[in-house]
């Protein structure tokens, strides 16, 4: 079986190949192409991912390219998890909207408008490629901003679905607290990407999220850096991406002081890939931990198993809509629960969804459809259309603001 990953040179990548080891029999791999226009990074993770697969006895083959083509032809299950522009245009995403008041965050408010106007296109050209040569692969999308990004490719026709980490990182850290398997614990996982609501935990088919916020509600809000009394209140787990709409004002005084994480990442990847480097290296750096995406490779190994092995289980995914909450479109892309199949996702149905949480929905899922018509089409007026329709703008005078700066800074990135 042969999988490509396109950002293949990513530092991120040996924590995939991590989970590729130890979950090899859920995923029997005998190649793994790793795709990346960056050679000498590339060079560098193709290195280490060897060490790690030999050192774990795993007889898969490590392929590394920079041509997409030779890369995904026959792969059975393509990855992709790039990052146009690096963490350098990640670090304007995330600091020039702050000089309009407005939160700096790669995937939310501006800086995710950004990132999807460079990022759409792309994925596109080199889903072409994939159907081209490897025409019955699934495409797995981990690049940000998931949700635009998953709606694109299905919009084009592609076999394609969405995965994100929060889910299956709140999967575990609640097993955790109550000292089960994380396959006893089973999500009310409500929202849209990196806009989600744990509204239920589930272990034996019994509710236990009440019993959790009441045991270790604290912890929960440490993690999320949101009030105790806000999920008492609410009962229910906001993701921590919420933190930005809850607590907006707070987050942009904090980014205003701070640097950003794009600066503590590149300093980071520094560090990995000096480790890479070394041949003596051949499991996966503690550093890696801090990187961010905890999970990624586990929940990444149970989606294409599930694909590719029509298994039919239940996983968090990004997929159509298709009615499963009422007030957004069916093209719309949602994450939820669904049964997963080699035919592809189905969302499990939903209990109707509170308006607190239904408004906030509808509004991000309406700014999602604009970017995505400025990623496909271009021009100022799409951009700031976007803009206006963001919860976290919402006034003219700021989206024209935001809308200068951001064409300013990426215009190396826009074709048009």
């Amino acid at each position: 079986m042969k999988l490509a990953v396109v950002g293949g040179g990513s530092t991120y990548t040996p924590e995939l190949i991590d989970g590729f080891a130890r979950l090899r029999d859920e995923l029997p791999l005998t190649e793994i192409a790793l795709v990346d226009p960056d050679a000498s990074r590339l060079e560098l993770v193709a290195g280490v991912s060897r060490r790690m697969l030999a050192r774990a006895g795993h007889p898969a083959e490590v392929v590394a390219t920079s041509d997409l083509q030779r890369g995904v032809e026959g792969a059975q299950a393509v990855l992709f998890q790039l990052r146009v522009g690096g963490q350098a245009a990640r670090d304007v995403d995330e600091t020039f909207p702050l000089a309009c008041g407005c939160v700096g965050q790669e995937t939310t408010g501006a800086g995710g408008l950004a990132k999807a106007l460079r990022t759409v296109p792309v994925v596109r050209d080199l889903a072409a490629t994939v159907r081209e040569h490897a025409p019955e692969a699934w495409i797995v999308d981990f690049t940000n901003p998931v949700g635009i990004v998953t709606r694109a490719l299905l919009d084009d026709g592609h076999r394609a679905i969405g995965l994100c980490n929060v889910a299956i990182g709140f999967q575990r850290r609640f097993a955790a607290h109550l000292g089960l398997a994380p396959e006893r614990v089973r999500l009310g996982h409500v929202g849209l990407n990196h806009l989600t609501w744990e509204r239920a935990v589930y272990v034996d088919g019994e509710n236990v999220l009440p019993k959790l916020i009441a045991e270790h509600g604290q912890a929960i809000a440490d993690d999320l850096r949101l009030p105790l009394e806000l999920i008492e209140r609410l009962q229910v787990v906001p993701s921590y991406y919420l933190r930005y709409f809850y607590a907006h004002d707070l987050v942009v005084e904090e980014q205003r002081t701070r640097p950003s994480r794009a600066s503590e990442v590149a300093a980071l990847e520094e560090q990995l890939l000096r480790l890479y480097a070394d041949p003596s290296v051949d499991t996966k750096p503690e550093q890696l931990a801090k990187r961010g995406g905890a999970f990624y490779s586990e929940a990444a190994v149970a989606l294409i198993a599930s694909l590719l092995g029509d298994r039919g289980d239940v996983q968090v995914v990004n997929t159509r809509n298709n009615g499963t909450l009422p007030f957004l479109s069916d093209d719309a892309v949602v994450e939820v629960p669904a049964k997963v199949t080699a035919a592809g996702a189905v969302p499990l149905p939903v209990e109707p969804v509170e308006p607190l949480y239904a408004g906030l929905i509808a509004g991000v899922s309406a700014y999602e459809e604009l970017a995505l018509q400025a990623a496909l089409y271009g021009g100022a007026d799409r951009v700031r259309n976007a803009l206006l329709a963001h919860p976290l703008v919402g006034q003219e005078a700021i989206a024209a603001e935001l809308t200068e700066l951001l064409l300013e800074k990426n215009s190396g990135y826009l074709s048009w």
